[in-house]
């Protein structure tokens, strides 16, 4: 079945001092989503963004859809901060919520589209309950924390299994991945049921900020082996 593939470049890996800016010219050059990592220095080790500045790109006028991660925990106090300040959907790990079927009516009561995701080692099978529930499942294909780590192979294995999983049931679920994704395997990924595309150093680290056409170009690039698959 044909899939419409999504490129959602993640802010993490961004210029901060100029983040929209930053984040106008890759959704010039093509890109899709804009893809928020929010760490907390405690489910994860680092710490990152909040709801501020997603509703300050809100009030730039970003109008993509903006694809919240949450790497917190607890996470339920946080979802209604980002929902307000403007995301489209919101993600979460199911072992950062203490009952995950409240966290994701949370999600949707707060007018967003909810998600679930899973570390690479992460059993998957909470989804046999929730599948039918979501709107996005993000299968990470590093370990949680870190920009710029090597893509874990034997995700696709389970990134074969969710597609197996949303196709058998005809839901109209996104599967998403994240981490080390970039023009060497996206064709890889694509191919084994994935049509959403997190990459941040990929995009943001690929050329140098004085190339003005620097994201048209990866992004054609990532585009380019995304229609070969």
């Amino acid at each position: 079945m044909a899939r419409n593939f999504r490129i959602a470049p993640s802010i993490l890996s961004a210029n901060f001092a100029r983040l929209g800016e930053e984040v106008d010219n890759v959704l010039r050059a093509g890109a899709d989503i804009v893809h928020f990592d929010v760490m907390d220095n405690h489910y994860v080790p680092n710490l990152t963004i909040g709801p501020l500045v997603c509703e300050a790109l809100k009030k730039h006028g970003v109008t993509a859809p903006i694809d919240v991660h949450l790497m917190v925990k607890p996470v339920d106090r946080i979802i209604p901060d980002f929902a307000k300040a403007g995301a489209t959907y919101i993600t979460f790990h199911p072992e950062a919520s203490e009952h995950v079927d409240r966290t994701i009516a949370l999600i949707r009561e707060c007018g967003c589209k909810p998600g679930l995701v899973f570390n690479p080692a992460t059993p998957l099978d909470v989804l046999e309950y929730t599948l039918d529930k979501l709107d996005m499942v993000l299968l990470m294909s590093v370990n949680p924390g870190f920009g710029g780590q090597k893509f874990i192979p034997y995700v696709l294995d389970k990134a074969r299994r969710v597609r197996q999983m949303i196709d058998a049931r005809g839901l109209n679920v996104s599967l998403e991945i994240d981490g080390g994704v970039g023009p060497a395997n996206i064709r890889d990924v694509a191919q084994a049921g994935v049509d959403t595309f997190v990459a941040g150093s990929a995009v943001f680290g690929a050329a140098k900020d004085s190339d003005p056409n620097r994201y048209d170009t990866v992004i054609g690039a990532l585009r380019a082996e995304l229609a070969r698959a």
